[in-house]
């Protein structure tokens, strides 16, 4: 064997580099060792063509690249990096393969430039007291994901591009501190990844004190100047008070308190009454603060659903508050007469038979994988705010998929499949997709059930939309009547829930009113309610117009606007009547009858549902913890108020979009279309968060938006 000194054979590598490239690698210092590797022919030409000049032929695709065997490893790694389009036909294996060789040539670059920066001078040999084996040993510093995760190898970060890389630290960011995967979807998330992008390198966040007093200050006051802007339009509008009452896991009241008027809805606070809910005196106390805070004069209602003591405090506010009417919630009415189709026998049996299907699918990664292939990659589950709206809809979109569930289920793919065709899963999934008197069951459910799921779409969200319900009711009533023309026995079975709970829930003489003045309803020809409705519209009169110096010219004015003279038979006002808000309509073309305007805006302008947006009733629990500190409970409070008012104000801003106000992104994976168990474990959502929500069927994993319990401390607090 021939020797050289360390410095001889450190210069005969260089003039090697300079002379024969092409079989030599870069240099890499490891410990007081540099080692030359010689390069051999590359591998990946196994799986290219060489052609002419500098391209080669993918072997997997056959595309032609341009710029030899570096462009075709990035080809094959399906990296989205140098401009190279993916290949769509490699196999796992060989990506692999391929982006460990990248990974290799990245990580000896890196080294070899780190290296050319010191000047070269020099080699020192080991130190005396260090073994010559663990001298040729790679002395390499753990990276900071290594410091905090150990037990994790993670992917080479020079195997990323830079934006892979971002993503992955986002990633982290959100794995680590259990963040809610649909927080990515607000567009305060994309702001705050714009806005440090501005900043540049280097940027430094603000620190958890900073965030916990300096900006929590700060937001909240600008929240609050917001809501005093607002407030400016209640002299014109008058607001709608809205009381949301839940009962948590630990059977405790939770009045939360909004308010809301055209332009947007607030909340203002929440409140545990679980020392006095079912006491009148206290309550009625308690709505006279709310009813303060807001001022009695702009207030025209009060929203709250039958959990209170509905009675009671109703009559207090209306004995006290001669201006000011109780109603009940739209949208807790509809989604209690869906429920009571839905315990409806045949009704019934459809669901099940729907939820054996999904259940299946669902529980099984490869039939899931098997379906999404079939429906072109859409779910057959949906989760709307309560279970029976969940339900119907799942239902719907189970009837949309039908023929392709048909050609799923007698495929070669799902035939030959011995994981599940044999199940008895299977074969009772099959039995129902084959039978027609389950087919007839889901189109007459989707029938009976879509005039009343529209209707709950026109009143939730946070609408004005108190001029409609009564029409809306009307013609989803109409609509079965139709539908179950021949079938009379049928068409009294849900006309009969329809009727008790617009009887016994859902009338108010507000609701009457509105409708009267809603022009779309006013000048509709084929409208027959507006007799019957005229009494409560004269009684909301005398309730708003309480002296007869105030209505002195009154009748003159409900004239000249049902007979559409003056300014109400203008052409631009008829042309207004179906297409602007009734409000708006009023506040435009109502100066002929200028007192009748002013009722007509106030009226107009309401809200008639307490389903204004997606809850987060952990955070609510959390306020409540009887183990806080005064200080720790008024930083929560405030942050509750800030999230709560942030996510009203992004709902306002995307009125117009084509979100559906009674559908969430996310499906339930926890819900009775999904799970197989009857009697779910303690750790699931609906234990976590509570199901008694006394008079309401509220699905209360749908409000809470986070992947975690209650326990789980929410803003570090």
């Amino acid at each position: 064997m021939i020797s050289y000194s360390l410095s001889n054979f450190a210069c005969s590598l260089c003039r090697l580099t300079s002379t024969a490239e092409e079989k030599l690698l870069p240099y890499k210092r490891t410990g007081f060792l540099l080692v030359a590797v010689v390069r051999e022919k590359d591998i990946c030409w196994e799986y290219a063509e060489k052609l002419d000049g500098n391209k080669v032929k993918c072997k997997f695709c056959q595309r032609i690249l341009n710029g030899g065997i570096s462009r075709l490893k990035h080809h094959l790694s399906r990296l989205p990096s140098k401009g190279v389009n993916p290949c769509s036909k490699v196999r796992d294996d060989v990506t692999d393969k391929v982006r460990n060789i990248i990974a290799s040539k990245e990580e000896v670059k890196e080294t070899s430039s780190s290296s050319k920066k010191q000047k070269f001078t020099e080699v020192k040999s080991p130190p005396v007291n260090v073994s010559p084996g663990k001298a040729l040993m790679s002395v390499e510093t753990p990276s900071p994901i290594q410091k905090v995760f150990p037990n994790v190898t993670p992917m080479a970060p020079s195997s990323l591009n830079s934006q892979e890389n971002a993503e992955r630290s986002i990633a982290l960011f959100f794995f680590e501190n259990k963040i809610d995967f649909s927080i990515a979807r607000t567009s305060s998330y994309q702001l705050m990844i714009d806005a440090i992008a501005k900043c540049g390198p280097g940027f430094t966040g603000p620190s958890a004190e900073t965030l916990k007093t300096t900006w929590l200050e700060r937001v909240k006051s600008e929240m609050s100047l917001q809501s005093k802007d607002i407030e400016k339009e209640w002299t014109t509008t008058g607001c709608t008070i809205i009381a949301d009452t839940w009962t948590d896991n630990k059977s405790r009241a939770l009045i939360n308190f909004l308010v809301s008027s055209p332009s947007r809805t607030f909340f203002h606070k929440s409140v545990d009454a679980s020392a006095y809910f079912k006491n009148t005196k206290c309550l009625a106390e308690l709505f006279d603060s709310v009813i303060q805070d807001f001022g009695s004069e702009n207030v025209v209602q009060i929203i709250m659903d039958s959990s209170f003591n509905y009675t009671g405090v109703a009559n207090h506010i209306l004995q006290n508050y001669t201006t000011i009417f109780v109603s009940p919630c739209a949208s807790q009415c509809l989604n209690l007469i869906l429920e009571e189709f839905s315990k409806v026998d045949w009704v019934n049996r459809c669901f099940q038979q729907a939820q054996t299907i999904s259940k299946f699918i669902y529980n099984n990664a490869s039939m899931l994988d098997l379906m999404k292939r079939f429906t072109g990659g859409q779910d057959l589950i949906r989760t709307g705010i309560t279970k029976s709206v969940s339900s119907f809809l799942s239902l719907q979109t189970i009837l949309k998929q039908r023929s392709r569930l048909k050609h799923m289920f007698n495929s070669p793919e799902f035939c030959t499949n011995s994981s599940y065709a044999n199940k008895t899963q299977s074969i009772s999934c099959i039995s129902i997709i084959e039978d027609n008197d389950f087919w007839r069951a889901a189109e007459e459910s989707v029938a009976i059930s879509e005039p009343f799921l529209k209707v709950l779409r026109e009143v939730s969200g946070g609408k004005p939309a108190v001029g409609s319900i009564y029409e809306l009711m009307t013609r989803a009533k109409e609509s079965i009547r139709t539908y179950y023309i021949m079938d009379e026995n049928k068409c009294k079975i849900f006309l009969d829930i329809v009727d008790r709970k617009w009887r016994d829930q859902l009338h108010s003489p507000l609701h009457a009113a509105a409708a009267f003045l809603n022009p779309s309803i006013q000048y509709n020809p084929e409208i027959k309610f507006l007799t019957s409705i005229k009494e409560d519209f004269f009684k909301v009169l005398e309730k708003l117009l309480p002296s007869p110096e105030m209505r002195r010219d009154i009748t003159n004015q409900i004239f000249t606007f049902t007979k559409a003279t003056g300014m109400f038979g203008c052409s631009l006002a008829m042309e207004a009547r179906d297409v602007v808000s009734p409000g708006l309509w009023w506040e435009q073309y109502g100066d002929s009858a200028p007192v009748l305007q002013r009722v007509a805006i106030r009226i107009l302008s309401q809200v008639c549902s307490t389903f204004t947006f997606e809850k987060h009733w952990s955070a609510f629990q959390q306020i409540h913890s009887e183990k806080r500190n005064k200080i720790d409970r008024e930083t929560l409070n405030d942050l509750v108020y800030i999230n709560y008012n942030l996510k009203l104000s992004r709902q306002t801003r995307s009125k117009t979009s084509e979100a559906d106000p009674i559908q969430f992104d996310d499906i339930d994976m926890t819900s009775e279309w999904v799970e197989e168990s009857d009697s779910p474990s303690p750790t699931q959502w609906l234990d976590r968060f509570g199901s008694a929500l006394d008079g309401s069927d509220l699905n209360t994993r749908q409000f809470n938006a986070a992947i975690f319990g209650s326990n789980d401390h929410i803003f570090g607090l």
